[in-house]
């Protein structure tokens, strides 16, 4: 459980100073600089920085979920009966 919680304080601290720096970059785009390319490096910034945050916790969650469940049944075949296709 503690790796866990170490990868998602990681993902966290990540998400978090990738979407200031975006918001910071957008707003500075916006309203201070007339280059408008640098609001929209803003805009995929704060983009990369949720997909960042929401693949960390899915990797999280699914980790989670691959250790808490049972590995399953074993699933024996049954003989199948092999009857001659009968065509019209």
């Amino acid at each position: 459980m503690e790796s866990k919680e170490k990868i998602l304080n990681v993902v966290k601290i990540l998400g978090s100073t990738v979407l200031g720096i975006g918001i910071i970059m957008f707003l500075l785009g916006l309203f201070v600089s007339d280059y408008t390319i640098l609001t929209s490096i803003g805009i995929g910034t704060v983009m990369g920085a949720v997909f960042i945050f929401l693949i960390g916790v899915f990797f999280v969650a699914t980790e989670e979920m691959l250790s808490k469940t049972s590995k399953g049944h074993q699933i024996i075949p049954q003989a199948v009966k092999k009857e001659t296709p009968v065509y019209k």
